[in-house]
């Protein structure tokens, strides 16, 4: 029978969770930009899911997302080589469809940008997660569509995704 060690219970934060979640932040923060709120450990949509807001205190700042934005980072990158022009409008409309209904679940997963730099399109969102799960969607939705995910090293969660047409 294998002893436990002490610290085989413990969770341990990745280095960057320090800066994002508020660790046992007491009250409730609201974010200057989105109206956002931060409360019960996790950001919301609104102050309509917290409960007992009698006494609580209120701060104002920014939330991660909106703070990402600000400085111009991100944590998912994706890159579309060779899309056909008779549906690229189709792509961004997907882009943009699934992106919105991320945020709805989740007011922390942002689409940044879409921009279009030659033949290419580069999307950039708040969390990496959103960038792969859309990767694979646009994988789903259009065949001809190859995907390579990457991601960064160690201290950064960044995941780079290049999805290539075949014709």
């Amino acid at each position: 029978m294998l002893k436990r060690k002490q610290y085989d219970n413990k969770i341990i934060p990745r280095r960057r969770e320090k800066h994002e979640i508020l660790k046992g932040e007491k009250g409730v923060v609201i974010c200057k930009n989105c109206d956002a709120a931060y409360c019960v450990k996790s950001w919301r949509h609104s102050l309509n899911d917290c409960k007992n807001l009698d006494d609580t205190a209120v701060k104002f700042s920014l939330c991660p997302a909106c703070q990402m934005i600000k400085n111009k980072q991100f944590e998912g990158e994706i890159v579309i080589k060779n899309a056909p022009v008779k549906i690229k409008n189709d792509l961004k409309h997907l882009i943009e469809l699934f992106c919105k209904k991320a945020y709805e679940r989740d007011p922390m997963d942002r689409l940044i940008a879409v921009k279009e730099i030659g033949e290419n399109l580069i999307i950039t969102t708040t969390e990496n997660q959103l960038a792969v799960k859309l990767a694979k969607k646009i994988k789903e939705t259009f065949k001809k569509a190859e995907v390579k995910i990457t991601y960064s090293p160690a201290p950064s969660d960044v995941a780079y995704v290049k999805i290539e047409f075949r014709i």
